[in-house]
């Protein structure tokens, strides 16, 4: 069986700030946008892993992390992971760039 992406447009990527945090909402799932200082975009769930949570498109950016806003762990823009010596991992979703135009792809 083959499955099907879909490429949901979700912002406008001249509008995005570099190093800012944006919460998108898809269907059922929170999603935090983020762009950095060289440009790339990157999508994660906005909840930090930790047991309490935290809303990670209120965290701070540096490089390819966020830091998150209420515990302070340092989660990879990249791959999810929370990095040591927490331990944790957040859902990362592909993200493409079009004509100006960001698209979340599932």
């Amino acid at each position: 069986m083959i499955k099907t992406l879909t490429r949901i447009p979700v912002a406008n990527y001249s509008n995005l700030k570099a190093r800012a945090g944006y919460s998108i909402k898809m269907d059922d799932k929170e999603i935090a946008l983020f762009k950095i200082s060289n440009g790339n975009v990157y999508a994660l769930e906005n909840r930090s892993p930790h047991p309490k949570g935290g809303v990670l498109s209120e965290g701070l950016v540096s490089g390819e992390f966020v830091y998150c806003p209420v515990f302070d762990w340092k989660i990879s823009l990249i791959d999810g992971k929370v990095q040591a010596p927490d331990d944790g991992q957040v859902t990362t979703f592909q993200v493409e760039i079009h004509e100006d135009i960001v698209f979340i792809v599932l």
